[in-house]
């Protein structure tokens, strides 16, 4: 064997050994108990989780920060709302273990000192650490759509969006999970994003994924808004929560792209059915 190949040969072994982890390293979409979408509970307030993320050691699922929070419903700014803390344990609907809240956007913006007003209101993103022994369990893929294909942006007003909602208020009827939306408007900064939905999110909806008409990852459901768009959703940037998660403790944080091919027409698909 001549030292040219045996180098290419080393060279491909050497890929092979940091190639990110393969789709079928994730169990099975079909039957994964744990994926986006999953009901989580935080000291008793169901949220729903939005997407898989891995910083090159942990797994986790996303929540919003205000699943933790221990005020009022209307307390919403992050840089001065309270929340349980890192460490607290998390019910993961599917997980033979808890997780724990490992990162949370309101913790993290009070320690900075953030100031910014469009941060401290929309920047509403945490983490749980999923327990090693239920990594095997997971599959990334948001149920029916599919993805998601990475992280994009929302779009202008009128922009198609897709979301998936599990709140336990739905009894555990599926077909009103999935749905379909448009873009309504952006804040000034892009920090955050006001849409409607054929049905809005509703309480235990909160955290939960939004992807945009080419299946890109872009939100995570925040809040209800009462005016001046009444029934409509605030939904944060998960670009720019998980860059100031990157940038504030969470360095290799990256979100974990679906194994299934994003479906578009799914609703549609609901509706003949």
């Amino acid at each position: 064997m001549s030292r040219r190949f045996a180098a290419i040969l080393a060279c491909v072994a050497l890929a092979a050994a940091f190639a990110p982890a393969a789709a079928s390293a994730w169990a099975p979409a079909a039957t994964a108990p744990v994926h986006p979408g999953v009901q989580t509970d935080t000291a008793g307030a169901q949220c729903t989780s939005n997407f898989v993320y891995q910083d090159g050691t942990n797994t986790y699922l996303g929540q919003a920060a205000h699943c933790s929070g221990t005020g009022a419903a209307t307390d919403t700014d992050g840089c001065t709302s309270q929340s349980l803390p890192i460490g607290t344990p998390v019910t993961i609907s599917g997980a033979s273990r808890p997780g724990v809240l490992a990162y949370n956007s309101w913790i993290t913006m009070q320690a900075n000192g953030e100031a910014d007003p469009e941060t401290c209101a929309y920047n509403d993103l945490a983490l749980i650490k999923v327990d090693p022994a239920d990594v095997g369990s997971i599959n990334p893929s948001v149920p029916g759509f599919g993805g998601p294909t990475g992280v994009g942006s929302a779009g202008n007003a009128g922009a198609t969006v897709y979301t998936y909602g599990n709140s336990s208020l739905r009894a555990g009827i599926t077909k009103l999970s999935p749905k379909q939306g448009v873009i309504v408007q952006n804040t000034p900064g892009g920090w955050s994003h006001s849409l409607y939905t054929l049905t809005p999110g509703i309480p235990g909806d909160s955290g939960s994924g939004f992807l945009n008409a080419t299946g890109q990852a872009f939100g995570v459901l925040s809040t209800v808004a009462i005016a001046p768009l009444p029934a409509s959703n605030g939904v944060g940037d998960l670009g720019k929560e998980i860059a100031y998660a990157q940038a504030h403790g969470v360095p290799a944080l990256q979100l974990v792209p679906g194994t299934e091919p994003f479906k578009a027409n799914l609703l549609g698909a609901i509706a003949g059915a």
